[in-house]
């Protein structure tokens, strides 16, 4: 390990060295030992389009001649104003601002702020938020709020403002009982607004999947309810698509999938195919109309010093036209993935299947108790790596999210190696 790198998610006591990348092209990543990898994960589920793709690269090439940053506070440019016009073309019709950001996390702490000081400028203000049990929505001190408690959380746990959990109704192939957990859920949710109907800022939710958290998948029907309950009441309700966003779920977003038009949606991750850090936050003109005012005290004062960075836009474009040459590509895969678990379903140490989209996770059966400081996971990712495929197993809940780019074949060799491992 290098002496003066500190790597995240690592206790770096005794973690064994990293590795050290050369190169990638497509799906593979090379070693500096010559080895190569199959990128299964998409690089922390970023990399859409395949690694060093030649597209995104020209794109930011031929920007960094022209513009390579400026100030976004008084000024703009094109390819921000190109950016944030491509994905409301996509997105439902109410979403009409895009805010620029840097990363997910942030992109969901500006949603956060924008729920929060929408109702301070109407002037009700409110206090609370709800969230879901096992969510994960970043690492920032207001989205570590809006998270499930967990190891992430739990040091800063005093930190932390008050927010009220409701239960994720989770479920898999072959569940029966999704239904009645949902119909629980928005119960609670319904008693909740009705007792204290001026409470809440609003509902934060990863839609359809919730990623850190343990790939859990959720049904459509759920969102839909879910929908149905806070727009009754006014109530924002937010989409952090950071992990779901550009053709993770199966479709463009996951509010398309689901049929869902939410208040603020939150995007990252894919947003640039994994070349640059970028996010947005994406709002309807009545969220926006609040802060719209003569009083200086209504605006939104958050910023960056590389919000709508040009080069990331450009990327973000250039990604944004890759999305269409690879729409048959994401939105396939889901069938694929449910071809190669059929043969894996009476596995003795595999259960809880699930598929969504691109992605696809279950449970690995161990003697420990499950999560994410299961100790399964270090053994797996060492046994891939062994046989040349990258898996990155949330304690026991193992999945793939391979880039668009990836062939059958190799989708093929992914599902070989999880079944020799779990051999």
């Amino acid at each position: 390990m290098h002496s003066h790198l500190w790597h995240p998610y690592t206790q770096a006591k005794t973690a064994p060295p990293p590795l050290k990348v050369k190169s990638a092209q497509g799906a593979w990543l090379e070693l500096d030992d010559g080895r190569r990898l199959l990128d299964c994960i998409s690089s922390w589920w970023v990399n859409l389009h395949g690694h060093t793709h030649p597209k995104i690269a020209a794109a930011i090439y031929e920007q960094a001649k022209r513009l390579e940053q400026v100030i976004f506070a008084g000024f703009t440019h094109d390819p921000a104003e190109q950016l944030a016009e491509k994905l409301l073309q996509k997105l439902p019709d109410q979403f009409n601002r895009v805010f620029y950001s840097d990363n997910g996390s942030t992109a969901v702490e500006v949603a956060l702020k924008m729920a929060y000081q929408y109702w301070v400028n109407r002037g009700q203000p409110r206090q609370t938020l709800i969230a879901f049990e096992g969510a994960y929505h970043g690492d920032t001190v207001g989205t570590m709020a809006v998270g499930g408690r967990s190891i992430f959380s739990q040091v800063f746990a005093d930190w932390l403002f008050e927010v009220e959990y409701l239960p994720f109704p989770g479920t898999y192939l072959g569940d029966t009982s999704a239904p009645t957990r949902e119909a629980e859920t928005i119960q609670q949710l319904q008693d909740k607004l009705e007792q204290f109907p001026e409470r809440y800022v609003g509902v934060v939710i990863e839609p359809l999947i919730q990623g850190a958290g343990g790939m859990q998948i959720c049904r459509p029907e759920f969102l839909q309810a879910l929908r149905r309950v806070t727009a009754e009441v006014n109530l924002p309700l937010i989409f952090d698509e950071v992990m779901t966003g550009f053709g993770r779920t199966g479709d463009w977003f996951a509010c398309i999938k689901a049929a869902v038009q939410p208040d603020i949606i939150c995007l990252s991750k894919g947003i640039t195919g994994g070349f640059l850090p970028l996010a947005v936050t994406v709002c309807t003109e009545q969220i926006y109309d609040a802060f719209y005012s003569d009083d200086p005290l209504k605006t939104l004062y958050h910023g960056h010093s590389y919000t709508a960075n040009p080069i990331g836009c450009a990327a973000g474009l250039a990604s944004w036209e890759l999305m269409f040459e690879n729409e048959p590509n994401f939105k396939s895969m889901e069938a694929k993935h449910l071809h190669h678990i059929d043969s894996l379903q009476t596995h003795p140490k595999l259960k809880n299947f699930r598929v969504c989209g691109t992605i696809a996770a279950m449970d690995l059966v161990t003697p420990d108790e499950p999560g994410y400081l299961n100790q399964i996971s270090l053994e797996i990712r060492q046994r891939s790596i062994e046989r040349g495929v990258l898996l990155r197993p949330l304690g026991n809940v193992l999945y793939l999210m391979p880039p668009y780019c990836i062939t059958d074949e190799e989708l093929a060799l992914a599902y070989q190696t999880i079944e020799q491992i779990v051999d």
